[in-house]
C-alpha cells in the first residue's frame, strides 16, 4: 500500500470518527420523546465559555431515600431518572434506578455528589445529578433575557430524550401560559 493510500485511509478514519460523535450528539433531537422540565434559575455568568444561560432543573437534586443505596455511588455513575407526566404537562421524578428502565420516560444523569452531612445516611440529603443540558447556548440578547426570565419567572426546557435515556436540549420557554419558546 502507498504512503498516498495511508494518508487517505487515515484521514477518512478521522472523518468517520468525527461523524459519528456528530450524529451521535444529534440522535436524542432526531429521535427522542419530547419531555418538559421545570427550569430552577442559578447565575449563568461566565466570559470564557460565551453566551449561554447556566440552567438547573428540579430533577438535578434528589431525595436520597429515592434510591436506597445511594452510600456506594461513585462520582460520575450513570443513573436512571424515571418520569411521569403530570398535569401541568411538566415532567416530574417517579423513581431513580441504576439499572436502566426496561418501559417508560426516563433520563440518564451521572452522580454529581451527596449533600447533607456525613452522618447523615438515612436518606435525609440530596442525590446531586448532571444530565449534560445544564447549559444553553444563545446569541447575547437572547441569553440575557433568558437570565432575567430564569430570575422573575422560571422556565420550561423542552428536552428530547433517546431510548437510551439519553437527552438533548431543545428549546426553553417561558412559563407564562401560551408563552412562545425563546
Amino acid at each position: 500500500m502507498s504512503k498516498t493510500m495511508l494518508l487517505l485511509a487515515g484521514i477518512g478514519l478521522q472523518m468517520a470518527v468525527l461523524a459519528g460523535m456528530l450524529v451521535n450528539a444529534f440522535l436524542p433531537l432526531w429521535t427522542g420523546t419530547e419531555i418538559r422540565l421545570k427550569t430552577v434559575p442559578i447565575d449563568p455568568r461566565s466570559l470564557l465559555r460565551g453566551n449561554y444561560a447556566m440552567l438547573s432543573y428540579e430533577i438535578s437534586e434528589l431525595p436520597a431515600n429515592l434510591l436506597p443505596d445511594h452510600t456506594s455511588l461513585r462520582f460520575g455513575e450513570p443513573l436512571f431518572v424515571s418520569l411521569r407526566q403530570g398535569k401541568e404537562g411538566l415532567h416530574h421524578v417517579e423513581s431513580v434506578t441504576l439499572e436502566k428502565p426496561d418501559e417508560g420516560v426516563f433520563i440518564r444523569g451521572r452522580y454529581q455528589g451527596y449533600r447533607g452531612s456525613v452522618e447523615d445516611r438515612d436518606g435525609q440529603g440530596m442525590l446531586l445529578i448532571n444530565y449534560g443540558i445544564e447549559a444553553y447556548f444563545a446569541p447575547k440578547e437572547k441569553a440575557q433575557d433568558l437570565e432575567s426570565q430564569l430570575r422573575r419567572t422560571g422556565a420550561i426546557a423542552w428536552v428530547m430524550v433517546a431510548s437510551d435515556g439519553k437527552p438533548a436540549l431543545e428549546s426553553i420557554g417561558s412559563m407564562t401560559p401560551g408563552a412562545s419558546r425563546l
